[in-house]
Order: C-alpha cells, then sequence, then structure tokens
C-alpha cells in the first residue's frame, strides 16, 4: 500500500494523470491463489472489475482532451 501511495505521488509531480479510484487493496493475497495460480476470491475479483472499468473510462477521457 505504501509504495502504491508514494508511486501516486511521483505521479502528480510529473504530471501524469493516474486513475484515482477506486483504489483496490487486497489483504492477505497469498492466501487467495489456488494451485494453478488462479485469483479465487469473488470480492477482489469485483474490486479489480470496477477498477478495469474505471481504467476504460479514464483512457476514454484522456484521450478525448489530446
Amino acid at each position: 500500500m505504501r509504495a502504491q501511495y508514494d508511486l501516486r505521488r511521483c505521479c502528480v509531480f510529473l504530471d501524469m494523470h493516474p486513475l484515482n479510484k477506486p483504489e483496490v487493496f487486497i489483504g492477505q493475497a497469498h492466501t487467495k491463489f489456488d494451485a494453478d495460480g488462479r485469483y479465487t476470491d469473488e470480492v477482489g475479483r469485483g474490486l479489480i472489475r470496477d477498477l478495469l472499468v474505471a481504467l476504460v473510462e479514464w483512457t476514454r477521457l484522456i484521450g478525448r482532451k489530446n
């Protein structure tokens, strides 16, 4: 979480346009993968899905401005 926060601060300093919300933090991530490496937590999947939808919308918005 701390690294993500620091990276976000660097992006602001560099005039980059990071996606600020939604934030996704997956606690105990090492326990949420099966033996084949598949992510199994449905709540986490929903959070990641929401993040990806927001990323698509943000990308389209930024693309229109340029």
